[in-house]
Parts: C-alpha cells; sequence; structure tokens
C-alpha cells in the first residue's frame, strides 16, 4: 500500500477523531444520574454504559480487520458515520430503552475511532515520529477530560443532557473532511475475504457474556437463563477460536498472541480498562449520589486526570526512544496502584480535593504506561497485520471496560444515594486495587525490554 499524505491535516482529522471517543466517557458519566431522572428506568443505568461498550467491542476488532482489507480511509468514514447517527438518535432518546439501542449503534463507531486512528499513525509516521504523536493523541484524552466533565456538568445543569450527545455532530463532519483531502491509500485489486464466521460467533458469545453478568445482579444468583447465557458464551468463544485458526483471514490472526510484548499489552490493557471505566464513572456517582453536590462537581472532581494524563504520555514519548518500555510501563501501573489504593480511604464526608488528588495520580500513571504500550503495539507488527494488532489491543481495553462495568455493577447499591451506595462503591474501590496490583505484576514481565529495538520495524 503507497500512501501520499498532508501529514498536518491527517493529524487534525485523528486528533479531532480522538476528542470524540475521549469526551464521550466522561461526559456521560458526569449526565448520567440526571439522565436517569429524566427517563426513569434507573434499573438500566449499567446497560447504558455497558451496552456502549459491548458494541465498541464487537466493533473494535472487526473495523481494525477491515481496515487491513478495505484500506482506513474507508473504515473510518464508515466508523465516523454510523457513531455520529447513533450520537443523534441517543439525543432524540425518549425512554431508557430507546437510549440503551441507540448507545449500541454509537458504540459499533466507536469501535473504527478506537482503533484506526492509532492504526493510521503506525502506517504514516516513522518510529521517531510515533511517540510523539501519540503524545499529541493523549493530550486530546486530556482536554476531552478537561472539557468533558465541565461542560458536561454545564450543559446537563442549565441546558439539557441531550446536547452531549448532539454536540458530536460538527467534530465528525470536520474530521471526516480533513481525512478525506489529506490521506491517499492505493490498494491492491484483489478479492478480499471477510471472517464473516468469526464475526458472528466472537459477537454472539460477547453479547451473552456480558448479559449474563448483568442479568446476575438482577436475578440475584445464577439461575437457568444465566447458566444458559455462559454456556452459549462459552461455546461460541470455543468455536471462535477454531474459526480464526483455520479462516485465511482471521478477524484476529492467533499469530498476534506468540509475541510476548503484545501479549504482556494485550493484558495490561484489559486490567486498564477496567480500572479506567470503573473510575471514570464511580467517582462523579460518588460526588453526586454520596457526597450529595452538583453534575459540575463531580466533573471537576476528575479534573487532574485530564492534566496529569497528557502529560505524562508527553513524557513517555520523549522517554521511549532512550528508556525501555518495561521501566516505564511498570513506573505508570505503580502510580495506578496508589490512586486506587488511595480511593479505598474515601468516606461520606471525603473532600472533593481529595478525590482529585487520586485522580492526578492515577491519570500520570495511565499516560506513562499506555502511551508506551501503544507505540509498542504499533511498531512490533508489519503493515498487513498492523490494524489486527491495534484492533487487538483496543479489543482487549474496552472488553475490559465491558466487563468492568458489568462486574462493578454486581456491587452497585440499587439505591444511588447515602450511605448504602458509599458502602457499595468502597467494594468496588477494593476490587480495583487488586487489579492494579495483577497491571503492575503482569508489566513487571517486560523489564528490561528496550524500546529502541523496536525502532527496527518496518512499515
Amino acid at each position: 500500500m503507497k500512501k501520499v499524505t498532508s501529514e498536518k491535516w491527517v493529524i487534525w482529522a485523528l486528533l479531532i477523531a480522538t476528542f470524540l471517543t475521549a469526551i464521550e466517557g466522561t461526559i456521560v458519566s458526569t449526565a448520567m444520574p440526571v439522565i436517569v431522572k429524566d427517563l426513569g428506568g434507573s434499573e438500566l443505568y449499567t446497560w447504558v454504559i455497558s451496552v456502549y461498550l459491548l458494541a465498541m467491542v464487537i466493533g473494535t476488532p472487526v473495523f481494525g480487520k477491515m481496515a487491513d482489507l478495505y484500506g482506513r480511509k474507508l473504515m473510518f468514514t464508515l466508523g465516523v458515520i454510523i457513531f455520529l447517527a447513533g450520537s443523534m438518535l441517543s439525543g432524540l432518546a425518549q425512554t431508557m430503552e430507546q437510549l440503551v439501542w441507540f448507545r449500541a449503534i454509537q458504540g459499533i463507531g466507536a469501535g473504527a475511532l478506537t482503533t484506526i486512528p492509532f492504526t493510521i499513525i503506525g502506517d504514516v509516521f516513522a518510529f521517531e515520529q510515533r511517540a510523539k504523536i501519540q503524545g499529541m493523541i493523549s493530550s486530546v484524552w486530556g482536554i476531552s477530560g478537561i472539557i468533558g466533565p465541565l461542560a458536561g456538568g454545564f450543559i446537563v445543569d442549565y441546558i439539557s443532557w441531550r446536547w452531549i450527545f448532539f454536540m458530536n455532530l460538527p467534530f465528525g463532519i470536520v474530521s471526516l473532511i480533513l481525512l478525506w483531502v489529506s490521506l491517499h491509500e492505493h490498494l491492491e485489486k484483489k478479492k478480499q475475504i471477510i471472517d464473516y464466521p468469526g464475526i458472528f460467533t466472537f459477537a454472539i458469545s460477547m453479547t451473552s457474556f456480558l448479559y449474563a453478568l448483568t442479568m446476575l445482579k438482577e436475578e440475584n444468583g445464577l439461575t437457568g437463563s444465566i447458566m444458559l447465557l455462559l454456556a452459549v458464551a462459552v461455546a461460541g468463544m470455543a468455536l471462535f477460536f477454531w474459526i480464526e485458526k483455520n479462516s485465511k483471514e482471521p478477524m484476529l490472526p492467533l499469530s498476534l498472541f506468540k509475541n510476548k510484548l503484545l501479549s504482556v499489552a494485550n493484558t495490561a490493557g484489559f486490567l486498564f480498562g477496567f480500572i479506567l471505566v470503573t473510575v471514570t464513572f464511580y467517582i462523579p456517582l460518588w460526588v453526586q449520589g454520596v457526597s450529595q453536590l452538583n453534575a459540575t462537581l463531580s466533573g471537576i472532581s476528575m479534573l487532574p486526570m485530564s492534566i496529569t494524563w497528557p502529560v505524562a504520555a508527553m513524557l513517555s514519548g520523549r522517554w521511549l526512544a532512550k528508556t525501555p518500555i518495561g521501566k516505564i510501563a511498570v513506573t505508570g501501573i505503580f502510580f495506578v496502584v496508589a490512586g486506587t489504593f488511595g480511593l479505598t480511604f474515601m468516606k461520606e464526608d471525603t473532600t472533593i480535593a481529595f478525590m482529585m488528588i487520586m485522580t492526578a495520580i492515577m491519570g500520570a500513571g495511565f499516560g506513562l504506561a499506555l502511551t508506551a504500550f501503544t507505540v509498542a503495539v504499533q511498531s512490533a507488527v508489519e503493515w498487513r497485520l498492523r490494524g489486527a494488532a491495534m484492533g487487538t489491543f483496543n479489543l482487549l481495553r474496552n472488553l475490559g471496560q465491558a466487563i468492568g462495568i458489568a462486574v462493578s455493577g454486581l456491587w452497585l447499591s440499587e439505591e444511588l444515594y447515602g450511605h448504602a451506595l458509599a458502602q457499595s462503591l468502597h467494594t468496588v474501590f477494593i476490587i480495583l486495587v487488586i487489579l492494579a496490583v495483577a497491571a503492575l505484576l503482569t508489566g513487571s514481565l517486560l523489564l528490561g525490554k528496550n524500546a529502541l529495538s523496536l525502532s527496527t520495524e518496518e512499515n
């Protein structure tokens, strides 16, 4: 594949696309308590979040592989269109049931926006530049994290929660225009093989598994229906791996898991996804439900993470050329362990300032570690596998988020205010510490692995 690009506009297109998905988590988490008050259906609180993540989990590897087959540009465009359609419909939702379905559409599109930009970075830029561009992408997460909670709180308090979805439309359109005028792809004209059986079995097994987790709380234990769903999930996943092993163009090439660096990055990404989504959605819930403060202050509690994350990401990008990946990753994960441990000390009278300190620490950790892992994945494989590799990495991270919100929801009190909520969230924070320690042990497997060795990988 040969490309003629205007690098500046490609970067801007990817930054705006990243902004769309980055702002989605913080702005929706800030608005959720108010959305439930308006539409009712508090029993669907976690479904609004988990169905989006589930759809993103399914869409991520599919778009990653399709980008390898049909080009980054076409699949990026399709993803943006689907994402914007879901955003518009979500803003028009009249019931929680409708919102859940429309968020699923939005999540499918998000699967493309969380994967293809990183694949394009690996295509367009040399290794030495990738770390710098990754730092810029991470800074967008920081800017989005600053704007998201504050804008979300303001929109919810003074306008309408519906505009947190409508505001995606102009950004998506601008991103599409910039990419189409700046990125030119020349693909071989040959018949492409699409792994439809793999896509179908993966979607069925993941949906069954996450639906079973969600039903666990509703049914207060294992029931026949839940056992059936789990059986379908296990059988479907076994069939999926068999299909991938024998497919000419597997959606998820199993050969990727033979690479130690990719395996460690994927495992850590899964654990980080679990931790990040739980912190992002439940600290605002603590502020509004336990501390009884408004949506704007719940956004402010998350603000420091949005500052320290991009700063740490840029530092990580600079250090990657001369510092072992394992050292950067372990340092970052250590900060995440410290931040989650601090959350376990929160009480009903805990101040916003304390929460801000903890989110600042965790933001630094995510910025250091995820930047190192992302650049490593981009550089560890050749062009024809880069989309699939990034798709797999983002799949595991998104899957961690989807499972995280479903599993943590098992401990979430049905009473979204007061002492009962505080107790349930305290249990969730203890679980996060355990997962952070597991990530630390996983990352330590890369100690001594030097990032410079990856620079020999060519496009």
